[in-house]
């Protein structure tokens, strides 16, 4: 790593910003010295990662699975508890033909996402389009925010 040298005129914003970059690179090698890349998918990271966002009617969770088959997903809702679970299989290689370099990973995966309400977990549904997977979880009639009228005395 490079000395860093400051003066009055440089950005010291993007100098810090440089050195977190190193900081990420190194670390990222070093995961990848110590192995902890080689068990499931994205072994080390949250995977796989989700966008939730709530409509005022359903809670909607959409999460990236490229190259996953939709057939082996398995979700589950217990309370105010969304699970999925599935599994990246690694493609074959061709004969004779190794590795140079390997970022995706493989394996199973598990992820749970605590839900802000409670929802109606027999009117959930699930669809898998392009690589993302959309689970829509309708909220429970208690759960929805209600307009109160007030009464004239």
């Amino acid at each position: 790593m490079a000395l860093i040298h400051w003066s009055r005129s440089g950005d010291m914003f993007s100098e810090f910003s440089k050195v977190q970059r190193d900081v990420n690179r190194l670390f990222g090698e070093l995961d990848g010295w110590f192995g902890s890349r080689s068990g499931g998918v994205a072994s080390g990271t949250v995977y796989p990662p989700v966008n939730t966002y709530s409509d005022g009617e359903s809670f909607i969770v959409r999460a990236e699975l490229p190259g996953i088959d939709p057939q082996s997903l398995n979700i589950e809702v217990a309370g105010d508890t969304l699970t999925i679970g599935g599994e990246r299989k690694a493609p074959e290689l061709p004969e004779g033909a190794s590795y140079h370099r390997r970022e995706r990973d493989f394996g199973e995966f598990r992820r749970s996402l605590k839900l802000p309400e409670r929802v109606e977990s027999q009117k959930v549904v699930a669809a898998y389009q392009d690589g993302v997977l959309e689970v829509r979880l309708p909220q429970a009639e208690e759960s929805k925010a209600r307009r109160i009228a007030v009464e004239a005395a």
